[in-house]
């Protein structure tokens, strides 16, 4: 129609989408949202994190004895968790390396130089909390198009927040789903953000349409020889208010013939079926596992291996 008909406007689709308005939202309050960024990440980090030299023979050596106590002091496992969720939500995520050659806020802004500086903090931020705020322009560069330094946004205890200019290399940038972007990824809601606002559109309708149509409606006919008075028809307003407010469960009337409205309820299971499959389709988790339980007891078999394999691969 040249343009006159905007389908995304017709169907009520943002046409730009951005971490603080859309993803992070849409994964803290809806199922399906969070069902897609979560389970990957419980799959993928199910077990524990180890280090395992070649040739040790079962002996424990240096670094993975260091790597032990890395992830006692931080609890790396649960940390690579955190960061790997909000890489998913976001364009990527961060780790802001916290290390003992910072006296003051400013020496964040310097380059790490020393290889015996010691681990002071982990953070996992989302794209929201750590800013870039400069790239490497010089096109003789290697980091050419790389950032350079970081805004980050450290929430205190009084609700407030801390800002902070940070150098690239106390900053563990991380990324997935790249295209021609290599700091930029692809959020995991990106591709099915529309029909997760279809769901919203099903599910919140039907829960409305039940709330409004299990209880029918009421329509009262005067009878043709009977005068309703403006005291009557106060009176039979508020019994009526009563009545659908729960505190009344009788009506008393007189000239008043009282007709229940057809009650229009329906299904949307085969509507819901459509959307889940789509997205199913789209985040490769298969539908079963997507709404069943987490490990996946009511996917069939060949669900389970598939999901296996993918699980694997991300790994």
């Amino acid at each position: 129609y040249d343009g006159n008909r905007d389908v995304y406007q017709a169907l009520g689709y943002p046409k730009t989408l951005n971490f603080a308005t859309h993803y992070f939202p849409q994964y803290t309050r809806q199922d399906i949202a969070k069902a897609v960024i979560d389970r990957p990440v419980r799959a993928a980090w199910r077990g524990g994190v180890t280090i395992q030299e070649k040739g040790s023979k079962g002996v424990e050596t240096p670094i993975q004895k260091a790597w032990e106590d890395l992830e006692t002091d931080f609890n790396l496992h649960t940390t690579f968790m955190r960061v790997d969720k909000l890489t998913g939500i976001g364009r990527y995520g961060v780790l802001f390396l916290g290390l003992n050659d910072v006296a003051k806020n400013e020496d964040l802004m310097l380059p790490v130089t020393s290889k015996s500086n010691k681990l002071v903090f982990i953070k996992p931020l989302s794209e929201e909390s750590a800013k870039i705020s400069q790239y490497e322009t010089n096109v003789n560069d290697r980091r050419f198009g790389k950032p350079t330094m970081y805004n980050i946004s450290l929430s205190t205890q009084e609700g407030s927040s801390t800002m902070l200019q940070v150098h690239y290399t106390r900053i563990i940038h991380i990324t997935e789903d790249l295209l021609e972007d290599e700091v930029m990824g692809t959020p995991r809601l990106q591709a099915v953000f529309n029909r997760l606002l279809d769901l919203e559109k099903i599910v919140g309708g039907d829960a409305e349409i039940y709330w409004r149509g299990a209880r029918p409606g009421f329509q009262g006919k005067v009878d043709k020889d009977f005068t309703l008075t403006p005291q009557s028809e106060k009176g039979l307003q508020d019994q009526f208010g009563e009545f659908e407010n729960n505190l009344r469960r009788f009506l008393l009337m007189e000239g008043v013939e009282v007709k229940e409205f057809k009650q229009q309820i329906g299904d949307p299971t085969k509507n819901v079926d459509v959307q889940i499959q789509m997205i199913s389709s789209v985040t490769g988790i298969p539908k079963r596992i997507l709404v069943g339980s987490e490990r996946g007891e009511l996917s069939s078999s060949q669900d389970r291996e598939e999901w296996d394999l993918w699980v694997q691969s991300r790994r």
